[in-house]
Protein backbone atom coordinates (compact mmCIF):
# COMPACT_ATOMS: atom_id res chain seq x y z
CA UNK A 1 0.00 0.00 0.00
CA UNK A 2 1.37 3.40 -0.94
CA UNK A 3 1.37 6.35 1.45
CA UNK A 4 -0.76 8.27 -1.03
CA UNK A 5 -3.43 5.56 -0.90
CA UNK A 6 -3.26 5.40 2.89
CA UNK A 7 -3.65 9.15 3.34
CA UNK A 8 -6.48 9.26 0.81
CA UNK A 9 -8.37 6.72 2.92
CA UNK A 10 -7.80 8.86 6.02
CA UNK A 11 -9.12 11.91 4.21
CA UNK A 12 -12.36 10.11 3.35
CA UNK A 13 -12.85 9.01 6.96
CA UNK A 14 -12.03 12.41 8.47
CA UNK A 15 -13.89 14.61 6.00
CA UNK A 16 -17.04 14.97 8.04
CA UNK A 17 -16.94 16.12 11.63
CA UNK A 18 -20.33 17.54 12.38
CA UNK A 19 -19.61 20.58 14.53
CA UNK A 20 -16.25 21.80 13.28
CA UNK A 21 -13.97 21.63 10.25
CA UNK A 22 -11.17 19.13 9.78
CA UNK A 23 -8.19 20.44 7.88
CA UNK A 24 -10.30 22.92 5.92
CA UNK A 25 -7.89 25.82 6.46
CA UNK A 26 -4.66 23.88 7.01
CA UNK A 27 -1.66 24.27 4.71
CA UNK A 28 -1.92 21.65 1.99
CA UNK A 29 1.29 19.75 2.88
CA UNK A 30 -0.01 19.24 6.42
CA UNK A 31 -3.58 18.26 5.57
CA UNK A 32 -2.87 14.51 5.13
CA UNK A 33 -1.30 14.37 8.59
CA UNK A 34 -4.29 16.11 10.19
CA UNK A 35 -6.60 13.67 8.38
CA UNK A 36 -4.59 10.71 9.70
CA UNK A 37 -5.02 11.88 13.30
CA UNK A 38 -8.75 12.47 12.89
CA UNK A 39 -9.28 9.18 11.05
CA UNK A 40 -7.65 7.28 13.91
CA UNK A 41 -9.84 9.07 16.46
CA UNK A 42 -13.02 8.64 14.42
CA UNK A 43 -12.59 4.90 13.89
CA UNK A 44 -11.63 4.23 17.50
CA UNK A 45 -14.61 6.27 18.71
CA UNK A 46 -16.87 4.32 16.37
CA UNK A 47 -15.65 1.05 17.87
CA UNK A 48 -16.54 2.29 21.36
CA UNK A 49 -20.00 3.38 20.21
CA UNK A 50 -20.95 0.20 18.38
CA UNK A 51 -23.42 -2.25 19.81
CA UNK A 52 -26.24 0.02 20.94
CA UNK A 53 -28.87 -2.07 19.17
CA UNK A 54 -32.53 -1.89 19.98
CA UNK A 55 -33.78 -4.79 22.15
CA UNK A 56 -35.31 -6.48 19.09
CA UNK A 57 -32.00 -6.57 17.24
CA UNK A 58 -29.47 -9.34 17.65
CA UNK A 59 -26.06 -8.06 18.71
CA UNK A 60 -23.12 -9.55 16.83
CA UNK A 61 -20.11 -10.62 18.92
CA UNK A 62 -17.92 -7.70 17.84
CA UNK A 63 -20.61 -5.24 18.92
CA UNK A 64 -20.92 -6.50 22.49
CA UNK A 65 -19.03 -4.73 25.28
CA UNK A 66 -16.33 -7.41 25.23
CA UNK A 67 -16.16 -7.22 21.44
CA UNK A 68 -15.69 -3.45 21.56
CA UNK A 69 -12.99 -3.79 24.21
CA UNK A 70 -11.20 -6.31 21.97
CA UNK A 71 -11.51 -3.94 19.02
CA UNK A 72 -9.90 -1.12 21.00
CA UNK A 73 -7.14 -3.46 22.17
CA UNK A 74 -6.42 -4.30 18.53
CA UNK A 75 -6.21 -0.58 17.85
CA UNK A 76 -3.71 -0.18 20.68
CA UNK A 77 -1.61 -3.06 19.37
CA UNK A 78 -1.54 -1.53 15.90
CA UNK A 79 -0.64 1.84 17.40
CA UNK A 80 2.29 0.41 19.37
CA UNK A 81 3.54 -1.94 16.64
CA UNK A 82 3.34 -0.80 12.98
CA UNK A 83 4.17 -4.33 11.81
CA UNK A 84 0.95 -5.69 13.32
CA UNK A 85 -1.26 -3.84 10.80
CA UNK A 86 0.76 -3.58 7.57
CA UNK A 87 -2.34 -3.41 5.33
CA UNK A 88 -4.42 -1.01 7.44
CA UNK A 89 -4.48 2.33 5.63
CA UNK A 90 -5.11 4.40 8.76
CA UNK A 91 -2.16 2.94 10.62
CA UNK A 92 0.15 3.06 7.60
CA UNK A 93 -0.57 6.79 7.35
CA UNK A 94 -0.63 7.41 11.09
CA UNK A 95 2.76 5.83 11.77
CA UNK A 96 4.28 7.87 8.98
CA UNK A 97 2.81 11.02 10.54
CA UNK A 98 4.02 10.07 14.03
CA UNK A 99 7.55 9.56 12.69
CA UNK A 100 7.54 12.72 10.59
CA UNK A 101 6.63 14.98 13.51
CA UNK A 102 7.87 13.05 16.51
CA UNK A 103 4.37 12.90 17.97
CA UNK A 104 4.09 11.41 21.48
CA UNK A 105 2.25 8.10 21.40
CA UNK A 106 0.85 8.91 24.86
CA UNK A 107 -1.64 11.34 23.29
CA UNK A 108 -3.05 8.55 21.14
CA UNK A 109 -3.14 6.20 24.11
CA UNK A 110 -5.09 8.83 26.05
CA UNK A 111 -7.68 8.85 23.28
CA UNK A 112 -7.98 5.07 23.39
CA UNK A 113 -8.32 5.10 27.18
CA UNK A 114 -11.23 7.55 26.92
CA UNK A 115 -12.96 5.48 24.25
CA UNK A 116 -12.47 2.33 26.34
CA UNK A 117 -14.02 4.19 29.27
CA UNK A 118 -17.10 4.86 27.14
CA UNK A 119 -17.63 1.10 26.90
CA UNK A 120 -17.67 0.72 30.68
CA UNK A 121 -18.59 4.03 32.32
CA UNK A 122 -21.99 5.59 31.77
CA UNK A 123 -22.31 7.98 34.72
CA UNK A 124 -20.08 10.76 36.07
CA UNK A 125 -20.10 11.59 39.76
CA UNK A 126 -18.75 15.13 39.40
CA UNK A 127 -17.57 17.76 36.96
CA UNK A 128 -14.03 16.84 37.96
CA UNK A 129 -14.58 13.34 36.56
CA UNK A 130 -16.02 14.83 33.39
CA UNK A 131 -12.99 17.10 32.96
CA UNK A 132 -10.67 14.10 33.29
CA UNK A 133 -12.59 12.35 30.52
CA UNK A 134 -12.28 15.46 28.32
CA UNK A 135 -8.56 15.61 29.07
CA UNK A 136 -8.21 12.25 27.35
CA UNK A 137 -11.06 12.26 24.81
CA UNK A 138 -10.70 15.75 23.34
CA UNK A 139 -7.57 17.59 24.42
CA UNK A 140 -5.11 15.23 22.66
CA UNK A 141 -6.59 16.16 19.28
CA UNK A 142 -5.90 19.85 19.76
CA UNK A 143 -2.40 19.17 21.02
CA UNK A 144 -1.62 16.92 18.06
CA UNK A 145 -2.83 19.56 15.60
CA UNK A 146 -0.57 22.14 17.23
CA UNK A 147 2.42 19.79 17.32
CA UNK A 148 2.03 18.97 13.63
CA UNK A 149 2.23 22.73 13.00
CA UNK A 150 5.33 23.09 15.17
CA UNK A 151 3.46 24.99 17.89
CA UNK A 152 4.70 23.67 21.24
CA UNK A 153 4.37 26.52 23.76
CA UNK A 154 2.93 25.49 27.13
CA UNK A 155 0.49 28.41 27.13
CA UNK A 156 -0.62 27.44 23.62
CA UNK A 157 -1.23 23.85 24.69
CA UNK A 158 -3.18 24.97 27.78
CA UNK A 159 -5.37 27.29 25.67
CA UNK A 160 -5.95 24.47 23.20
CA UNK A 161 -7.01 22.22 26.07
CA UNK A 162 -9.61 24.78 27.15
CA UNK A 163 -11.07 24.99 23.63
CA UNK A 164 -11.10 21.22 23.13
CA UNK A 165 -12.74 20.61 26.50
CA UNK A 166 -15.34 23.25 25.64
CA UNK A 167 -16.02 21.52 22.32
CA UNK A 168 -16.44 18.16 24.03
CA UNK A 169 -18.77 19.58 26.67
CA UNK A 170 -20.81 21.43 24.04
CA UNK A 171 -21.22 18.09 22.28
CA UNK A 172 -22.41 16.47 25.52
CA UNK A 173 -25.15 19.07 26.05
CA UNK A 174 -26.09 18.92 22.36
CA UNK A 175 -26.44 15.13 22.58
CA UNK A 176 -28.29 14.64 25.87
CA UNK A 177 -31.17 12.82 24.17
CA UNK A 178 -28.86 10.75 21.94
CA UNK A 179 -26.72 9.63 24.87
CA UNK A 180 -29.78 8.60 26.86
CA UNK A 181 -30.52 6.05 24.12
CA UNK A 182 -27.12 4.52 24.97
CA UNK A 183 -27.84 4.70 28.71
CA UNK A 184 -25.15 7.38 29.05
CA UNK A 185 -25.55 10.48 31.20
CA UNK A 186 -22.71 12.99 31.17
CA UNK A 187 -24.47 15.45 33.48
CA UNK A 188 -22.57 15.17 36.79
CA UNK A 189 -24.56 13.24 39.36
CA UNK A 190 -23.79 15.59 42.25
CA UNK A 191 -25.04 18.56 40.23
CA UNK A 192 -28.15 16.69 39.11
CA UNK A 193 -28.92 16.07 42.76
CA UNK A 194 -28.27 19.71 43.66
CA UNK A 195 -30.67 20.94 40.97
CA UNK A 196 -33.28 18.27 41.68
CA UNK A 197 -32.91 16.42 38.38
CA UNK A 198 -33.35 12.64 38.47
CA UNK A 199 -32.41 9.95 35.97
CA UNK A 200 -36.07 8.98 35.80
CA UNK A 201 -37.01 12.48 34.68
CA UNK A 202 -34.33 12.46 32.00
CA UNK A 203 -35.46 9.13 30.57
CA UNK A 204 -39.07 10.39 30.71
CA UNK A 205 -38.03 13.39 28.61
CA UNK A 206 -39.11 15.85 31.28
CA UNK A 207 -37.53 19.19 30.33
CA UNK A 208 -38.41 20.72 33.69
CA UNK A 209 -37.28 24.09 34.94
CA UNK A 210 -34.78 22.21 37.13
CA UNK A 211 -33.28 20.47 34.08
CA UNK A 212 -33.10 23.74 32.14
CA UNK A 213 -31.42 25.51 35.05
CA UNK A 214 -28.86 22.73 35.32
CA UNK A 215 -28.14 22.79 31.61
CA UNK A 216 -27.91 26.59 31.67
CA UNK A 217 -25.14 26.33 34.26
CA UNK A 218 -23.31 23.68 32.23
CA UNK A 219 -23.62 25.71 29.02
CA UNK A 220 -22.29 28.74 30.89
CA UNK A 221 -19.24 26.74 31.90
CA UNK A 222 -18.63 25.77 28.29
CA UNK A 223 -18.87 29.41 27.17
CA UNK A 224 -16.28 30.33 29.79
CA UNK A 225 -13.93 27.59 28.65
CA UNK A 226 -14.14 28.89 25.09
CA UNK A 227 -13.22 32.33 26.43
CA UNK A 228 -10.25 30.89 28.32
CA UNK A 229 -8.85 29.48 25.10
CA UNK A 230 -9.52 32.37 22.74
CA UNK A 231 -6.07 33.91 23.07
CA UNK A 232 -4.58 30.88 21.30
CA UNK A 233 -5.49 32.23 17.87
CA UNK A 234 -3.35 35.33 18.40
CA UNK A 235 -0.26 33.12 18.71
CA UNK A 236 -0.82 31.03 15.57
CA UNK A 237 0.24 31.59 11.97
CA UNK A 238 -2.20 31.71 9.08
CA UNK A 239 -4.09 29.74 7.97
CA UNK A 240 -4.03 27.67 11.20
CA UNK A 241 -5.37 30.59 13.24
CA UNK A 242 -8.38 30.73 10.88
CA UNK A 243 -8.98 26.98 11.24
CA UNK A 244 -8.98 27.19 15.04
CA UNK A 245 -11.06 30.37 14.98
CA UNK A 246 -13.67 28.66 12.80
CA UNK A 247 -13.70 25.69 15.15
CA UNK A 248 -14.08 28.04 18.13
CA UNK A 249 -17.04 29.86 16.59
CA UNK A 250 -18.64 26.57 15.48
CA UNK A 251 -18.56 25.19 19.02
CA UNK A 252 -19.96 28.40 20.48
CA UNK A 253 -22.72 28.42 17.87
CA UNK A 254 -23.93 25.04 19.14
CA UNK A 255 -24.13 26.53 22.63
CA UNK A 256 -26.04 29.53 21.30
CA UNK A 257 -28.54 27.19 19.67
CA UNK A 258 -29.01 25.39 22.98
CA UNK A 259 -29.76 28.76 24.58
CA UNK A 260 -32.25 29.51 21.77
CA UNK A 261 -34.00 26.21 22.58
CA UNK A 262 -34.39 27.37 26.17
CA UNK A 263 -32.04 24.51 27.11
CA UNK A 264 -34.43 21.77 26.02
CA UNK A 265 -32.03 19.24 24.48
CA UNK A 266 -34.21 16.39 25.68
CA UNK A 267 -36.58 17.00 22.76
CA UNK A 268 -34.37 18.89 20.31
CA UNK A 269 -30.84 18.35 19.06
CA UNK A 270 -29.27 21.56 17.73
CA UNK A 271 -26.98 21.17 14.72
CA UNK A 272 -25.01 23.39 12.38
CA UNK A 273 -26.41 23.79 8.90
CA UNK A 274 -25.63 25.45 5.59
CA UNK A 275 -27.17 28.70 6.80
CA UNK A 276 -24.61 28.89 9.62
CA UNK A 277 -21.60 28.59 7.33
CA UNK A 278 -21.39 32.17 5.93
CA UNK A 279 -21.63 33.74 9.38
CA UNK A 280 -19.11 31.36 10.90
CA UNK A 281 -16.63 31.88 8.07
CA UNK A 282 -17.01 35.65 8.28
CA UNK A 283 -16.39 35.58 12.03
CA UNK A 284 -13.33 33.38 11.58
CA UNK A 285 -11.70 35.41 8.81
CA UNK A 286 -12.48 38.83 10.25
CA UNK A 287 -12.06 37.81 13.91
CA UNK A 288 -15.53 38.94 14.90
CA UNK A 289 -15.85 37.93 18.54
CA UNK A 290 -19.17 37.80 20.32
CA UNK A 291 -19.30 38.79 23.97
CA UNK A 292 -19.17 36.17 26.70
CA UNK A 293 -22.62 34.84 27.47
CA UNK A 294 -23.43 35.41 31.13
CA UNK A 295 -25.44 32.28 31.82
CA UNK A 296 -24.09 31.40 35.20
CA UNK A 297 -22.12 32.70 38.10
CA UNK A 298 -18.34 32.36 37.71
CA UNK A 299 -17.20 28.82 38.42
CA UNK A 300 -13.89 27.29 39.41
CA UNK A 301 -13.09 24.60 36.89
CA UNK A 302 -11.89 21.34 38.33
CA UNK A 303 -13.96 21.59 41.49
CA UNK A 304 -16.36 18.81 42.26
Amino acid sequence: MTLETAYAACRRIAQHYENFPVGLLVRRPLQPHIHAVYAFARLADDIADEGYNSPSEQTSPERTASGRRNGLRRFETALRDPASAPADAVFVALHHTIQQFGLPIELFLDLLSAFAQDVEKRRYASFTELLDYCRRSANPIGRLVLLIHGQRGEEQLAASDAICTALQIANFWQDVSVDLLKDRIYLPQDEMERFGVTEESLFAGLASSEFRDLLAMEVGRAFQLFEQGYGLMETLPRPLCWEIELTWHSGRRILEKIVDLDFDTLHHRPTLGALDAPTLLAKAFFRIRDGLSHLSEPVTFGSS
